[in-house]
Formats: C-alpha cells, sequence, structure tokens
C-alpha cells in the first residue's frame, strides 16, 4: 500500500534505518538492530511499517554497465509530435530495453529518458525508432562521462 498523499511520520531511528538501506538494502534486520541500537525484531517491525507505509518502495540492485557490455550512457531530451498520445508513448518506452529511466518533464522537452546503448549504432537505431515510431518529434542528447556518486541518504536530513 502506496500512501503518497499523507505525508508519514518518521522519528530519528526510521530515518538511520531509511538510510543504512539505501547504502546496502542486504543489510539483516540483525545489522541494522545494532546500528540503531535495537533489537532485530523492533528493527524488523520498524522496516515492515516503512514498506508498508509506502515510505520504502522497494529494493534494487544496481547494475555496472560497462560490465554487461552498455558501456555508452546518454541522456536524451525528447519532443512529441503533436497530438501525440502520451499514454501509448509511455507504452512504447516500456518496450525499449536501453531505456533505463524516463521522466515527464516542464520546460521546452516533454521527456527525458536516459540509456544505456552497446554503441553509437545501437544509439542510432533507438532513435530511428522513436522518430519513426514512437511519435518523437525532436532529441537533444548528450554523453555520460561518468556518474558523480550522491548519497543517496542525503535527502533525509
Amino acid at each position: 500500500m502506496n500512501v503518497s498523499a499523507e505525508k508519514i511520520s518518521m522519528d530519528a531511528i526510521d530515518r538511520q534505518l531509511v538510510a543504512l538501506l539505501v547504502e546496502d538494502a542486504r543489510m539483516t534486520y540483525q545489522e541494522l538492530g545494532r546500528a540503531v541500537r535495537l533489537s532485530a525484531n523492533t528493527t524488523a517491525d520498524r522496516v515492515r511499517r516503512l514498506r508498508s507505509s509506502g515510505v520504502i518502495s522497494g529494493y534494487h540492485a544496481t547494475l555496472d554497465h560497462n560490465a554487461i557490455g552498455r558501456p555508452l550512457l546518454l541522456v536524451s531530451d525528447l519532443r512529441l509530435r503533436e497530438g501525440y498520445d502520451n499514454a501509448e508513448f509511455h507504452r512504447n518506452l516500456a518496450g525499449i530495453p536501453q531505456i533505463i529511466e524516463a521522466f515527464r518533464v516542464t520546460g521546452e522537452y516533454d521527456y527525458q529518458i536516459r540509456l544505456a546503448c552497446t554503441g553509437t549504432a545501437e544509439f542510432e537505431q533507438i532513435l530511428s525508432i522513436l522518430k519513426g515510431q514512437h511519435g518523437v518529434r525532436e532529441v537533444r542528447s548528450r554523453l555520460i562521462l561518468h556518474d558523480i556518486p550522491m548519497p543517496a541518504a542525503r535527502i533525509l536530513s
């Protein structure tokens, strides 16, 4: 159950738990409990409450795109053709596995996507598909040179 409409009340221990899980979602309840000075059972109850309230919405693996043969990372801004259906566009994006993130945005462009490609030929092929089959009128792309790690838990402070 995701309770996005109401703000969830989190105390300092909840924030610590979330921060620890953001850094390493594989920590056991015992490890988490030691870090916040609670029992494993109490810690488990708190984490379950954070999950059921929607504060924690899932656990994810972080991929090394070089290791999986997709070293070319790009950010592309997309503008759709006038009158193209957004819901249809969303469904189409889901069918392109090289797109690893997609956002509906404000401003000059309609969407921003992040892609992981094997190389420029694959990226060019995706651009052709987006323009030819999925209603994209204009694209502005930039190559990602490298990630700058940010502590994800800093948003909790």
